[in-house]
């Protein structure tokens, strides 16, 4: 084929690829022909102005397709700004029950502790106890938070609590019931040590220095909780899909809440190792602490996902829709 019979039967084609667009597969398509039709004139016009034309058009091309990418590729902003929230939206009421379950349970244990004080010893061991009690009478009650080094402890209460709630969140696959457990024996716990302290006229006092952590580790176990129900009752109550079908969307939807736990965690060992231990501070640095974590898990998992879901803002697989409309950008 003559290169003039060639560029006549291709220049609108290629005129029209010189409009800018950034739909994703025109990008593709376009750029696949050029590839065919750059590697033809090469073969055959090697050193024409056809063959430059269309190696350039090719690279622009391909430019658009990358810039397309880095545009719509920033999976980790979508992920915390829009898809983590709107899958938490979705199961508010999974995570209300929750929250309602562990206080209860929480109350449960305090009411068994100021009834019978063994109680404690039964739910916390006997070590644990004597050598609280023995921090209290040497005038530093919360000295358990002082014996280690403060990154060994940091690490250590990291790992362990990614453990706790890990396990939380994998009882669930027994239909929800052993996650239901889990968070009644953590539950339990927390009642019974808080009581203790109040017991003995530390109330206030464990309040600034254990919530200064535990106001993001205890939310974080009963959003793990909520998590470990979620994988459960999608198979219970599958709705309109297939049982399977149901399982495996809510595996995937839990999965994501418990990775988004894994900061919450480790900001909390951080917490807890460098700071809690300094009990010498005043108390409106650890209240102020105390408040801002719980202003946080109030925004980011209450009313930051009610707006999301009130504004129809959606992620499915990776792409963005508001009101089931596809959007490239909010």
């Amino acid at each position: 084929m003559r290169e003039g019979k060639f560029l006549k039967n291709n220049i609108n084609r290629w005129e029209s690829y010189m409009q800018e667009t950034e739909d994703p597969d025109t990008l593709a398509n376009r750029f696949v022909n050029l590839i065919d039709d750059l590697s033809f004139s090469k073969t055959f016009y090697p050193k024409s102005t056809t063959t430059q034309f269309l190696n350039g058009l090719a690279a622009k091309q391909y430019s658009g397709i990358y810039a397309n990418k880095k545009q719509k590729g920033n999976r980790f902003t979508t992920f915390w700004k829009y898809e983590l929230p709107s899958i938490v939206a979705k199961y508010h009421k999974v995570y209300l029950f929750t929250l309602i379950f562990f206080i209860v349970f929480t109350a449960v244990g305090a009411i068994a502790n100021m009834t019978d004080q063994n109680f404690v010893r039964e739910i916390l061991g006997d070590e644990y106890v004597n050598m609280t009690q023995e921090n209290i009478d040497n005038g530093d009650p919360f000295g358990v938070y002082k014996n280690e080094n403060e990154m060994a402890m940091f690490l250590s209460i990291a790992v362990n609590n990614i453990w706790v709630s890990f396990n939380v969140f994998s009882q669930g696959i027994f239909l929800g019931i052993f996650t239901l457990y889990k968070l009644l024996q953590n539950a339990i716990m927390l009642g019974c040590f808080q009581q203790m302290f109040f017991a003995k006229g530390l109330g206030w006092d464990s309040i600034l220095t254990v919530w200064t952590h535990g106001t993001l580790e205890i939310n974080a176990i009963v959003i793990a909780g909520t998590a470990g129900l979620i994988l459960g009752t999608s198979f219970l109550f599958p709705g309109t899909h297939s049982r399977m079908h149901a399982f495996l969307k809510g595996a995937r939807e839990s999965v994501k809440i418990l990775i988004a736990l894994i900061p919450i965690f480790i900001v909390a060992a951080f917490l807890e190792g460098f700071i809690t231990r300094h009990t010498e501070v005043h108390w409106s640095i650890s209240l102020c602490i105390l408040v801002a974590s719980e202003a946080f898990i109030f925004f980011y998992f209450v009313l930051y996902p009610i707006a999301i879901k009130r504004r129809g803002i959606s992620v499915i697989k990776g792409e963005l829709f508001v009101n089931n409309q596809k959007v490239e950008f909010i």
